[in-house]
């Protein structure tokens, strides 16, 4: 089980694509204290691996005290960031933490594009250069790539960059219209390329020795099968069945892309919330709608929680829109 913490909304970046809309810092964001009530929540909820996330988690000032309390109570901790601000010693504090690894997001292998999609100049430069400090610290990171339609055909490129640079995997997330990503809608990719990028994906992922993830497509555990490959992962779409969001507020959602309000951890104990949402009870029952409902990989894919909301009409139980498969029997 896994859980991410928005740790703040601030960021130096303003992204396109972002589902948290970051940018200025959140009024009444959890404090310190708050901070580390919630990992000791999470720690007896039962997780194990714990993601620091923002807006840019590293403009947080409290960020290496929030990180040792959660190491010091067992949790395995990765970071999600934009990586401009991965100097070398921070790089060495966070191994010297026991942080496991670091997920650094670089969207095209043309500079200009990835700083435009962020809003950010230099930001493809600086984001390199916070994945060649990791590698210097010894601290394991990987690549986290957002595919849209004009950048689709870059995927390839980009994971042999990972290999060359020394990263650990290959993170693919697809589009999903949450925050401000919904301006962007048109870009992103439908069923029949959705379906073309898995199958890439996956016969990519016989070529290269680093892990390779498409996120936010569950169909590409039905695609594995089929195609005879057997993957670590259990399942694709996790919301509110292994794993769960917390923003900067303390606010809980069944994923970043599933703007679901579930509760408050100021309010209630995150494990409470973990444990007897409603929302959180219903996603675990696996009754999908639709294709989803009567498809014999219901339980290893699930489809995409978060684009069923937002495609009908927020009927976060309903199929997904962008599968080709759509309950065909027999696996």
């Amino acid at each position: 089980m896994l859980v991410s913490w928005n740790t703040t909304n601030q960021c130096n970046m303003f992204c396109d694509h972002c589902y948290r809309e970051a940018g200025a810092k959140a009024d009444e964001e959890l404090t310190t204290e708050q901070g580390k009530q919630l990992i000791d929540e999470i720690i007896k909820a039962g997780f194990k691996i714990m993601i620091f996330s923002g807006g840019e988690p590293f403009m947080r000032e409290d960020i290496f005290e929030l990180v040792d309390h959660a190491v010091k109570g067992g949790l395995r901790v990765v970071f999600g960031t934009n990586g401009t601000l991965i100097t070398r010693d921070i790089a060495r504090r966070l191994k010297g933490l026991g942080v496991m690894g670091v997920g650094i997001s670089l969207d095209s292998m043309d500079k200009e594009k990835h700083d435009n999609l962020r809003k950010y100049k230099n930001a493809w430069d600086e984001a390199v250069r916070g994945m060649e400090n990791c590698k210097a610290a010894g601290l394991p990171f990987q690549i986290h790539t957002t595919v849209m339609e004009w950048n689709d055909h870059e995927i390839e490129d980009i994971t042999d960059f990972a290999v060359e640079i020394g990263a650990v995997a290959h993170h693919i997330f697809f589009l999903v219209p949450t925050g401000r990503a919904k301006n962007i809608e048109e870009e992103s990719l439908r069923a029949e390329q959705y379906e073309n990028l898995l199958e890439r994906i996956l016969r990519k992922q016989q070529e290269v020795d680093i892990e390779l993830k498409p996120t936010c497509a569950p169909q590409f555990m039905r695609i594995a099968r089929q195609m005879g490959m057997n993957l670590r992962f259990g399942r694709g779409c996790l919301a509110g069945t292994s794993y769960c969001i917390i923003g900067p507020r303390g606010d809980v959602q069944p994923c970043a892309y599933l703007p679901l309000h579930i509760g408050n951890v100021k309010e209630v104990p995150f494990s409470e919330l973990w444990k007897n949402s409603p929302v959180f009870q219903e996603l675990r029952t696996m009754n999908y709608k639709g294709g989803c409902g009567k498809c014999a990989y219901k339980k290893i894919c699930g489809g995409c929680r978060a684009r069923a909301y937002y495609y009908h009409d927020e009927d976060y139980m309903a199929e997904e829109p962008w599968c080709l498969y759509h309950g065909r029997k027999g696996v």
